[in-house]
């Protein structure tokens, strides 16, 4: 199983707002710092965003901050959240053509294997991942502090 990079991206700027404080941040700070697509995050701040993950400032000094305490995010629910779909084998999905469906035992297997994935990630919030702005390409991206 693999994740999407959407996945991976709304993960990357939950911890990134999360290692920023209270400092807003941007889709463009955020592009640089990964080496990634700004519309492409773009897009990721946008679900983010209506789901109540970040919240958007507008203006001239606007940015993103987390619209949650890094405590209340719980992994899974992101996950669950910028993710297709979870279809495994063919069964698991929309329009199935399997001709085992029904007597198939891989299901079951998968299923449960499922189950126990969500459930691991159901038990980590974003505050257990957070890391330091210095983390984060040893600091070479983020604002300098005003004095």
């Amino acid at each position: 199983m693999r994740l999407t990079s959407f996945s991976d991206y709304a993960l990357r700027m939950l911890m990134y707002a999360a290692s920023a404080g209270d400092r807003l941040i941007t889709i463009e700070e955020v592009a640089r710092t990964f080496n990634v697509s700004k519309t492409h995050l773009n897009k990721v701040a946008n679900t983010l965003t209506r789901s109540g993950y970040l919240k958007a400032i507008r203006g001239r000094s606007g940015g993103l901050a987390l619209g949650r305490r890094p405590e209340m995010i719980r992994i899974g629910d992101v996950i669950r959240l910028t993710e297709p779909d979870f279809a495994l084998v063919e069964c698991f999905a929309t329009g199935n053509q399997c001709v085992l469906t029904g007597c198939c035992k891989l299901s079951g297997m998968f299923g449960e294997a499922l189950a126990s994935f969500q459930s691991t990630l159901d038990r980590y919030t974003l505050a257990d991942v957070a890391l330091m702005p210095q983390d984060f390409l040893g600091g070479r991206f983020l604002p300098a502090t005003p004095a």
